[in-house]
């Protein structure tokens, strides 16, 4: 397989820091680029596999994290952001030269909604959280990767550690379903 997963896998992953308080992310422009400040560290950070997330050149596989939506401030040429996708239900905002995801916000009635989707290897700062699993990983046939590939891929998450789901966590799934459930007047003790 001559693709990379991402630079952050293929690499070694580079464990994170719990007391890492968060930092600077920046498109990929020479100059005026855009920068986002996240005022905390990510959670559920993870290889994506889906075709809408923004993955660097060559790589099957974007890295993404989630952050309270209180917690990102657009810090430096906001103008060049613009949201892909005006219909999807992450509303990911890049930057109009150089086409860099720099946030993923919803802003409809979803389980996620208040959680932002962040690329934190867009920042030079080191701490953020490692990828702790591997989502979506099938829908990579569906942008062109052949389905032979598929055991070689898996097999090079888990030489790294990382768990392999053709969806998202079970912790993940779990809060999507119990947002699910609540919603149709379900109601849970001690939630």
């Amino acid at each position: 397989m001559a693709h990379s997963i991402h630079p952050l896998i293929d690499n070694g992953i580079t464990k994170g820091s719990n007391s890492f308080a968060g930092g600077k992310l920046h498109c990929h422009c020479a100059s005026d680029q855009v920068e986002i400040t996240l005022n905390s560290n990510v959670a559920h950070n993870h290889a994506c596999g889906c075709s809408k997330c923004w993955k660097p050149c060559g790589s099957l596989f974007s890295i993404v994290g989630v952050v309270p939506r209180d917690a990102v401030s657009v810090t430096a040429n906001e103008s060049k952001l613009s949201i892909v996708d005006k219909e999807a239900t992450i509303q990911r905002n890049a930057c109009k030269v150089c086409g860099v995801h720099l946030f993923g916000r919803i802003e409809r009635d979803h389980p996620f909604k208040g959680l932002d989707f962040v690329h934190v290897e867009l920042s030079d700062e080191k701490g953020w959280q490692e990828p702790q699993f591997a989502g979506f990983v099938s829908s990579i046939i569906e942008q062109g990767s052949h389905p032979k590939e598929m055991d070689q891929v898996r097999a090079r998450f888990k030489a790294v550690g990382l768990q392999t789901y053709d969806v998202l966590s079970p912790v993940l799934m779990d809060l999507i379903s119990t947002f699910t459930a609540q919603k149709s007047g379900i109601r849970f003790a001690n939630l």
